[in-house]
């Protein structure tokens, strides 16, 4: 144990049995980080309900705090938030390691009235930001640096109008400048020029958020011009957000019950929802397992077979490194293609992955835009996290078939779910369906 409390070395359980869990997971990282946003700007009190309590969450809230947003819990476990809108101030806005927090405060933070000083772990300072800050500047911010730390002399408002961009390396630059683009003198403009944008649900997510709050958006689905969306200068509703259950971190605790010819369920699934996570039900599918949603339960049953995939994981890139590890212990060869953007996320997530199922005698390479996976035997070894949240994930779910394997730096996990490592010890321990998150 670290002296931080993060679990510094972590081993992999094994599963002996079958699993058989309910697994109840807390709320979207990326709905509670969008919220905590367009609530920032809302003309009056917004509640958030069922908010995520993570590393990247608070490090969102602290961040908004620092540029005079009240933000206060309304229960014991601060997951139900109270919002107060205020004039912004400066400050200094630490990042960690969360993309949300360093793509999409610094709009935000380009209407404050003083100067806001960006910082961050130190694998975030090698993480693209020229695209959102250089788009910044383009409308009218005045920004000192090009990545991480750099510097916003904010003047309390922002002209905004056309821009030019290539979000080809990160959805995240098209949602953070259209969060608050509402309060801009001119709005925003933005048209896309490049390959495809990746991720493409998390900019749905942000445009149903935005038009909830009663924000005008013109997308290319709406009539306008592809690669283009347009947010209108306009006034932001307070809203009473309900938060869904994180659906990409219920992922590896699915992918249990596909390796382990087990069952789990998690409930409060939705039966309609933007978050990527929810492709997971048909990558599952694809690779032989029983999938049921009914009545907002989700059930996965694992096949006798697991097979092998061709699949491309461009929307949904994050679901990558869950996707590598079932295909690591499938019977087949898996192909994962469109994710060459995955290079610049936490980690380089494909050399990541290929390094670490080669570490414990697998076959992976990296192609141009993904990985080849061709399954042989695995051994135990360490498997590195690379202070990435899901390549720790990605290492628990390959030792419920490998003994043996050592999960470096567990903690990471709490970026996004604190606690991880106990409820997958529970989910492995449970005995009957209301063993886990009853």
């Amino acid at each position: 144990m670290s002296e931080d409390g993060r679990v510094s070395t972590w081993t992999a359980p094994a599963a002996v049995a079958p699993v058989d869990a309910t697994v109840t997971l807390p709320g979207s990282k990326s709905i509670t980080n969008r919220a905590l946003i367009i609530a920032s700007l809302a003309s009056d009190s917004s509640t958030i309900t069922g908010a995520l309590r993570s590393r990247d969450t608070d490090l969102m809230i602290d961040a908004l705090t620092t540029l005079g947003v009240g933000i206060v819990p309304a229960d014991d476990d601060g997951t139900s938030l109270r919002v107060d809108p205020a004039p912004l101030r400066g400050g200094a806005v630490e990042c960690g390691l969360a993309g949300t927090v360093m793509r999409f405060v610094p709009p935000l933070a380009a209407l404050a009235q003083g100067e806001v000083s960006f910082d961050g772990d130190e694998q975030a300072r090698i993480r693209p930001l020229d695209t959102i800050l250089d788009a910044l500047r383009a409308v009218g911010a005045e920004i000192e640096g090009s990545a991480l730390p750099f510097t916003m002399h904010g003047t309390g408002s922002l002209r905004g109008g056309s821009v030019e961009i290539d979000a080809s390396g990160s959805s995240q630059f098209v949602s953070g400048l259209m969060l608050s683009a509402s309060a801009f003198d001119e709005g925003i403009e933005i048209h896309h020029t490049g390959k495809p944008v990746p991720s493409m649900p998390h900019i749905d997510m942000t445009v149903e958020m935005l038009r909830r709050a009663g924000v005008r958006v013109d997308t290319p689905e709406t009539g306008g011009d592809a690669n283009t969306w347009r947010v209108h200068p306009g006034p932001v509703a307070p809203i009473e957000w309900i938060i869904e259950p994180d659906l990409s971190n219920a992922t590896p605790f699915l992918a249990a019950a596909a390796v382990s010819k087990g069952r789990v369920r998690v409930p409060n699934w939705p039966e309609s929802t933007t978050q990527p996570g929810d492709v997971f039900r048909e990558i599952l599918a694809l690779m032989g397992a029983r999938v049921d949603l009914t009545a907002g339960v989700l059930t996965v049953e694992g096949p006798d077979t697991l097979r092998g995939i061709d699949f491309d994981l461009h929307d949904v890139g994050e679901l990558t490194p869950t996707v590598a590890a079932l295909a690591a212990l499938a019977e087949g060869p898996s192909i994962l293609r469109g994710i060459a953007h995955l290079r610049g996320h936490e980690t380089d997530r494909l050399a990541a992955l290929t390094t670490e199922i080669v570490r414990l005698g697998g076959r992976a390479v990296e192609t141009d835009d993904g990985i080849r996976i061709d399954p042989v035997p695995l051994h135990g070894g360490v498997w590195h996290s690379y202070a990435d949240h899901r390549m720790a994930t990605a290492g628990a779910i390959v030792g419920l078939r490998v003994p043996g394997v050592e999960v470096d730096d567990i903690g990471t996990t709490a970026k996004t779910l604190p606690g991880f490592e106990k409820l997958w010890d529970a989910m492995l321990s449970a005995s009957t369906p209301s063993g886990v998150g009853s």
